[in-house]
């Protein structure tokens, strides 16, 4: 019986022992499990603020890689810029300086002496007219100045017979009226040969023009041929257009924004869009003062310092307007500076001597801008460098390439 109740007691401490064995197990493997997974984060959280710090670490080059390259190393430099408003608008000539050639009286024209693109003097040919109207008006000119050459001399005869109580009052007043009457007369067909640039005295002696000239009154070259001969040509119908290029401008349009800074004398670089490479300057003589509605802009009028060849009225042109003071500021080469997340960055350069090899150490600092010109941008530090550090004036695209590609490699 002891012997029974010995080994009863010994089975139940076998079983209890292994049931705490088996609950304590899983609770220490979920323990341990959990411990791991915090470590695991940890260890991971540090590796990717390793990463991140080292997104924008340094990038180190080799002197061949470095000249290869051609990169540009010096201190911050201080460069002239001013404000620019950048404007576009085209070629432009003033009314004073175009002219539209009609004809004064209906005619056929017989010939044409210019053709589009030729230059012309002021009072140059362009064409002849002629038509049966035209050799009348000449023909009742010489009727009409004939008839005042009568009565300009029986005019005196009669002032003569009357101061000598001769003649009659009523006569002399007549002869007087019907005088000052072809005066005008005369006078009126000789403003009709004049505008048809025809010798007033030519027609005087009798001798009829057959045909008639049709001239510039401008300087400048011909823009358009309106007109084919035979053609009939009605009274004040264009038949030529002229412009004078020596007197084109640049007219560009300035929005709203902008045009408080612009005013009459300031300098003005241009390209002109049909022909790359070149650039040409001109001064700000006339400022308007009515906004164009679409868009909402106002017309700024510029005299162009070297006017070339090839300019054209009507050729679009890209300008930049100088609109402050020569002002001396920190400034870039637009290649020496990247945005990256939009933030804008440069790199000081360093270099440093490994086994008689130079190596070139770049290293990313953010920075501010302020204006633009010319392909420079003004610089402004957050932090003072030290006197004397070394900035990249160019490459700033591959640098931060780079450093980029050295930052996923070391992530994997």
């Amino acid at each position: 019986m002891k012997k029974q109740i010995i080994y009863i007691a010994a089975l139940v401490l076998i079983t209890s022992v292994f049931t705490g064995c088996g609950n304590k197990s899983p609770d220490n493997s979920a323990e341990a499990t959990h411990e791991e997974h915090r470590e695991g984060e940890a260890g991971h959280e540090g590796e990717e603020k390793e990463h991140s710090e080292e997104g924008m670490a340094e990038l180190h080059l080799s002197d061949m890689k470095f000249e290869s390259l051609d990169i540009k190393v010096d201190i911050l430099p201080d460069k002239s810029l001013s404000g620019v408003v950048e404007a576009n608008g085209q070629l432009e000539v003033p009314p004073q300086h175009k002219a539209t050639v009609t004809a004064i009286l209906g005619a056929n024209v017989t010939s044409i002496k210019v053709i589009e693109g030729d230059k012309v003097n002021k009072g140059q040919v362009l064409a002849y007219l002629s038509h049966p109207n035209l050799s009348t008006l000449q023909t009742d000119y010489v009727r009409a100045y004939s008839q005042l050459q009568f009565l300009e001399k029986e005019n005196q005869r009669q002032k003569r017979l009357y101061e000598e109580e001769v003649g009659s009052g009523k006569t002399y007043q007549q002869i007087q009226a019907d005088y000052q009457a072809m005066k005008g007369e005369v006078k009126g067909y000789e403003a009709q040969l004049r505008q048809l640039s025809l010798e007033v005295k030519k027609v005087q002696s009798g001798d009829v023009y057959q045909y008639v000239p049709v001239v510039s009154p401008i300087n400048g070259y011909i823009e358009k041929v309106k007109v084919q001969i035979g053609q009939y040509v009605d009274p004040q119908k264009d038949m030529f257009m002229i412009v004078n290029t020596d007197h084109i401008h640049a007219d560009l349009m300035v929005f709203e924004k902008d045009i408080h800074k612009v005013k009459k004398g300031q300098k003005i670089s241009f390209t002109v869009e049909s022909v790359p490479g070149s650039t040409l300057t001109a001064k700000i003589y006339s400022v308007g003062k009515q906004f164009e509605q679409n868009p909402k802009a106002v017309h700024v009028h510029a005299e162009i310092d070297q006017k070339e060849d090839f300019l054209i009225p009507g050729m679009y042109i890209n300008g930049k307007i100088r609109t402050g003071d020569n002002n001396p500021v920190t400034a870039l080469p637009e290649s020496a500076i990247i945005e990256e997340e939009g933030k804008p960055y440069i790199f000081i350069a360093e270099p440093h001597e490994e086994d008689g090899k130079t190596e070139w150490a770049f290293k990313a600092i953010e920075i501010r801008t302020g204006m633009a010109e010319d392909g420079w941008i003004e610089i402004k530090l957050l932090e003072p460098l030290p006197a004397g550090t070394l900035v990249a004036w160019n490459n700033a695209y591959y640098l931060i390439s780079e450093m980029k590609k050295g930052a996923t490699a070391h992530s994997h």
